[in-house]
């Protein structure tokens, strides 16, 4: 019983060291802090760095004058992911405000393909510029299983652009890859003539 005493006795009396060492965690903390900082800031440098590399890009064209009186062949509700050089789907393009992933809206029409993106810059594709389009599964910042992406391919002054949506509904993909594929044949057989 003594011995038992005693070990509570000696237990008692010891004083376990300071675990925790303020000054170095606070000091841990704002490194890491800084370097996350430094790091941010070096993304949008490159960001920056980027656009100013695409700057010979012509301004975005705007919606035409009565274009809300046009008969839509489709429309679609979604998300815009990214614009690219056409073919080469990890070279994304943030000039005008084509690299921002936003909410979108499409509109297909006769005259051409409108592409309002809420809190980000809309734009309009010509009939004419429109060059194609196709279910993929990658395009900058964004890999879905096969066919998950709309792909549409536009030409934008000298530089062939494309641009990624996914629709709130993915089985509507289908139907808008024929419709920007028919208005493509239809726009360049009425430029032929």
């Amino acid at each position: 019983m003594t011995s038992l005493t005693s070990l509570y006795q000696l237990a008692a009396e010891r004083k376990s060291a300071e675990v925790t060492d303020w000054s170095a965690r606070i000091s841990w903390v704002i490194a890491l802090a800084v370097l996350i900082a430094f790091v941010y800031w070096l993304m949008r440098q490159g960001w920056k760095w980027r656009g100013s590399l695409q700057s010979d890009l012509p301004e975005l064209r705007t919606t035409p004058g009565g274009f809300a009186d046009d008969q839509p062949l489709l429309t679609l509700t979604g998300r815009y992911h990214a614009s690219t050089t056409a073919g080469q789907w990890l070279d994304r393009i943030v000039a005008h405000g084509l690299g921002t992933r936003s909410r979108v809206e499409l509109t297909l029409t006769r005259r051409g393909l409108d592409v309002v993106r809420p809190g980000a810059a809309d734009f309009f594709v010509p009939a004419e510029a429109l060059r194609e389009a196709r279910l993929d599964k990658g395009i900058a910042g964004k890999v879905l299983p096969e066919g998950g992406l709309l792909i549409i391919t536009w030409a934008h002054g000298d530089k062939l652009i494309d641009s990624g949506f996914r629709s709130d509904h993915s089985a509507e993909h289908r139907a808008w890859v024929e419709a920007v594929n028919q208005l493509t044949i239809t726009a360049t057989e009425g430029a032929a003539r």
